[in-house]
């Protein structure tokens, strides 16, 4: 399997799960920070993925790989960044929402206790 298709499988995969969880908490104020997040993560990898194969840190098979480069990075260490703005905010937002509903539960029982 090329990376490629593996990416494109893991960001479906991400894509399914974290934006039910987003949309449903943020009402639809969650794609601009998103796109943000995603953008900035990627100009990131731009650089970083450059120097570090400019300087021999790693090396990719040519058999895996599409042979696109923006800049010195491979586009397919690209889908990295854009699961991690995903998947970041999904799991902040569900980690957030249980916290609420246990503080809700336990403010329940205490105004339910005489």
């Amino acid at each position: 399997m090329t990376n490629i298709v593996l990416n494109l499988i893991v960001l479906a995969v991400a894509i399914v799960v974290c934006a039910p969880v987003v949309r449903r908490h943020r009402a639809g104020t969650w794609l601009t920070p998103i796109l943000v997040a995603a953008l900035v993560l990627c100009a990131l990898t731009l650089v970083f993925d450059t120097l570090m194969i400019a300087v021999g840190l790693y090396e990719f098979d040519p058999d895996k790989i599409l042979g696109i480069y923006l800049w010195g990075a491979p586009l397919e260490d690209f889908f990295y960044p854009l699961v991690a703005a995903l998947l970041i905010p999904a799991t902040w937002t569900a980690l957030e929402s249980r916290a609420d509903r246990r503080r809700a539960s336990s403010t329940d029982s205490e105004e339910a206790s005489p």
